[in-house]
């Protein structure tokens, strides 16, 4: 008989359209084969059912929760109310509920979990509220130091009021995360550079490790490369604050530059939910193309020539540089855009951190084929003999054991 796995996520994991999501989906296919799973997730009341839950879970549970994103009124109200009646981070409080850990509550009081994972710090408060139970390893799978993000935006912000906002943040996560990591008997991070942060910065000793991205070739693959010349490409979810920020520096900073030594140059902005002030660039720019949510970014990236990576703000490891790389597009990044993967400036990736600097070398991949293939071919080898979902989550598997052992 398999242990029994309780995986705690605030999101279903379809569509597929955010790094988190894709991580979490593949090792969860993965860890069937060894676990039987329960999935709890939040659910909107009246909303569709899930497709393909089965594949990633034996058994599920929903909690009620409705998202008031879409109204700027209430995100407006509820950050207020945020800001003046807790010490949580917004991001947390917005899922800590009573509804939310009544349900995990009861399911934790009529079910037996050997191990009981937590995805991201979003619904961490309604399992550290409750006691913990003698027999069950609790585990934070942890994308991101999310203090780090919060820290970015702060000192990369120009508004005064979001400077404000963001370094009120910043110090919340500060002690909250520090706090909340040491509640759990094992933390896993997702690169070496975040697992050296929880140790180091942290004072944390619960830490098991860290699991690599993975990516899926033979997926990437069913598309053959048809690239357009001179063709950008920006692969992204379009709700995520820093690839908000990072798409607006590099379009003020420099575009301007690469469309002055390659006129004809396009972009195309791939990725859900982009507000309106992203989807109003391709209003005043017909060079750029803003595409919102679709159903299969393959296409999109097999008809671009390359693929940039311009952040300023992130934490964890960038899924999307490792699946544009197995697409076969050679990438140019920031340093931060590509922080905690095992890249090499100028082998299989273009690094590049001042304006200038990015658009020369974003230029030098359009103009040189010969350079552009081979730090495509790199990138795409680098993948392709380290980065099997396989292999990742058998990583996760051990620390999991480690911690059960301990």
């Amino acid at each position: 008989m398999k242990p029994k796995l309780l995986w705690i996520k605030a999101d279903e994991l379809y569509p597929l359209n955010s790094g988190g999501k894709i991580r979490t989906y593949n090792m969860m296919v993965q860890l069937k084969n060894h676990y039987d799973i329960t999935y709890f997730t939040l659910k909107e009341p009246g909303s569709a059912p899930t497709p393909n839950i089965s594949d990633y879970s034996d058994h599920q549970v929903f909690a009620r929760w409705k998202d008031n994103k879409n109204s700027k009124i209430s995100v407006f109200t509820d950050v207020a109310k945020n800001v003046i009646a807790t010490s949580l981070p917004y991001v947390i409080d917005k899922y800590t509920t009573d509804a939310i850990q009544q349900t995990l509550r009861t399911l934790l009081e009529n079910s037996t979990f050997d191990v009981v994972v937590c995805d991201f710090l979003s619904l961490s408060v309604n399992l550290t509220a409750l006691p913990k139970k003698k027999d069950t390893t609790y585990i934070l799978f942890q994308h991101n130091v999310e203090s780090y993000i919060w820290e970015r935006h702060y000192k990369n912000a120009g508004n005064p009021v979001s400077k404000i906002f963001y370094k009120n943040q910043w110090e919340r996560f500060s002690s909250f995360e520090q706090k909340t990591c040491q509640w759990f008997d094992g933390v896993i991070a997702v690169s070496d550079f975040d697992k050296d942060v929880f140790i180091n910065e942290f004072g944390l000793t619960n830490v098991l490790g860290h699991v690599e991205t993975g990516v899926n070739l033979e997926f990437f693959a069913e598309i053959p490369r048809k690239p357009v010349d001179n063709s950008l490409v920006f692969l992204g979810s379009m709700d995520w604050m820093p690839n908000i920020d990072g798409i607006e520096d590099f379009i003020k900073h420099c575009y301007p530059l690469i469309k002055t030594a390659v006129p004809d140059v396009t972009l195309t902005i791939l990725g859900r939910n982009p507000p309106e002030k992203i989807t109003q660039l391709s209003e005043t720019d017909t060079s750029i193309t803003v595409t919102g949510t679709v159903d299969d970014v393959r296409p999109y990236l097999a008809a671009s020539a390359a693929s940039i990576v311009p952040l300023r703000i992130g934490g964890g490891t960038r899924i999307k540089i490792f699946e544009t790389m197995a697409a076969g597009l050679p990438v140019i990044s920031t340093t931060i855009g590509a922080e905690g993967l095992p890249i090499t400036h100028g082998e299989n990736i273009m690094i590049a951190d001042d304006h200038k600097q990015f658009a020369e070398a974003t230029v030098s991949l359009l103009k040189d084929n010969l350079q552009a293939a081979d730090i495509a071919k790199n990138g795409y080898h680098l993948v392709k003999e380290n980065y099997s979902w396989q292999t990742v989550t058998q990583d996760f598997v051990d620390m999991l054991n480690t911690a059960r052992n301990k």
